[in-house]
């Protein structure tokens, strides 16, 4: 909850966004605490009564970024404001050609003596861990788990105690994910947070935050907000690799540029949506979608069909493409669509083969790939590529086309883009 005042006006939201309009200074409320509203002024209490002062928070967004600036919806020009929400974050970090963490609070003693990470969240920023747990431990060599916050808080699993546990929301509020937080605290393990929201009750409570730039995000079904959350991660996993002594100076530098090449590219894989457009109408009828890759590119599947699932109704699931002739290629009939992630140049091969599989039995194949990789043509049925970037990184590019893929099929079938049924944008409750 946060507070707003104005001239001799107070108002009440459950996020910043839907006040932007009368006022930028905010009160934000915390756990155990009450508030006495009155015009233009709030006091604020504790549980026995006694005040507590506060002061007001001046929130920079600007209220033009509430608006929608001529898109349709705000889904759609929140994905056209990616390329600017991961070049803010970014920059926030990457300072003089190197990563600066000074003001995250993580220093390079306490990075040398991380033995495990935890990485828990919820949703799409759960997606974020299970992509980035691939970029930590292949960089910096560091045993990652990651786990959603739901089951998390109520597992009685061994922690260990030199463990970095890493939670990430875009709200802040997110119910689960600040049980953790809380949980991990308790047993006196070092907590990061990866958020959007200053003053939030994540960013209060953790022992370091890394705040994201994305700005406002409006429509329910995140897209700048997770990409903005991915590079901080990957930012994360470079700078504890060069600390632990994991990669050269050389390859540091090259990680780094290769990092802040990707608002560019996100704008080149942003030009593709007239194609996309025509796909999603085509498939916009569809009953069952299935998404497969390895390693990042089953992480990226696993945000598409999200994304599918949550804003058009169609029922989509990613997989593991090794694990579908575990019992999931029994569900492939005539015309079924299967996606597949391709940027993995070690596992392409091995998930092509898989997409063949699915084509004997009457799949219909769409291929995600990097340009270059022409030869996917041969094996599929439409084929859509991204620009290259190391690989470690690629899943910043391969996103854009499936959140867009998601975006066209809900348009198609007339459905409300930016509040999805039975959705909330901030998850407050368990």
């Amino acid at each position: 909850m946060i507070i707003g005042i104005s001239d001799g006006e107070t108002y009440v939201a459950s996020d910043v966004p839907a006040i932007l309009k009368y006022t930028r200074n905010v009160y934000y409320i915390g756990n155990h605490e009450f508030a006495k509203l009155m015009p233009g002024k709030a006091h604020f209490y504790n549980l026995d009564g006694d005040e507590v002062q506060k002061e007001t928070v001046d929130i920079k967004w600007d209220a033009e970024a509430a608006e929608k600036a001529g898109y349709e919806h705000f889904m759609m020009k929140e994905i056209h404001e990616q390329p600017k929400a991961v070049s803010d974050t970014l920059n926030s970090v990457i300072k003089d050609g190197k990563i600066d963490l000074s003001a995250v609070g993580l220093t390079e003693e306490e990075i040398k003596r991380i033995e495990q990470v935890y990485i828990v969240a919820c949703g799409s920023a759960w997606h974020v861990g299970m992509e980035t747990q691939y970029v930590i431990e292949d960089l910096a060599e560091i045993p990652v788990r990651v786990e959603l916050a739901s089951e998390f808080r109520y597992r009685k699993m061994p922690l260990n105690k030199n463990a970095l546990v890493i939670v990430i929301s875009q709200s802040g509020e997110t119910a689960d994910t600040l049980a953790a937080l809380r949980l991990a605290k308790e047993k006196g393990i070092k907590t990061l947070a990866v958020v959007n929201v200053v003053g939030s009750s994540i960013a209060r409570e953790a022992d370091h935050v890394l705040y994201t730039l994305a700005g406002p995000e409006i429509s329910v079904a995140t897209t700048k907000a997770y990409s903005a959350q991915l590079v901080a991660v990957d930012c994360l996993a470079v700078q504890f690799a060069f600390v632990r002594g994991m990669i050269t100076e050389e390859q540091y530098s090259y990680y780094i540029s290769e990092l802040l090449t990707l608002p560019d590219k996100i704008t080149r894989a942003l030009e593709d949506k007239g194609r996309i457009q025509w796909f999603a109408a085509k498939y916009a009828n569809a009953h069952d979608v299935f998404f497969i890759g390895r390693g990042i590119d089953y992480a990226v599947g696993l945000e598409g069909s999200l994304k599918l699932k949550e804003i058009s109704y169609v029922h989509s699931e990613a997989y593991a493409a090794g694990e579908l002739k575990h019992g999931t290629i029994s569900l492939i009939e005539n015309g079924t669509l299967v996606i597949g992630v391709l940027t993995q140049s070690e596992l392409y091969e091995k998930t092509i083969s898989n997409m063949v599989e699915c084509k004997s039995r009457g799949a219909y194949l769409m291929g995600l790939t990097i340009f270059g990789k022409y030869e996917t043509e041969d094996h599929v049925d439409f084929t859509v590529y991204v620009p290259r970037v190391d690989e470690h990184f690629v899943g910043s590019l391969t996103v854009v086309p499936l959140q867009l893929l998601g975006y066209y099929v809900s348009v198609a079938k007339g459905l409300d883009v930016d509040k999805p049924r039975n959705l909330a944008k901030s998850v407050t409750v368990e």
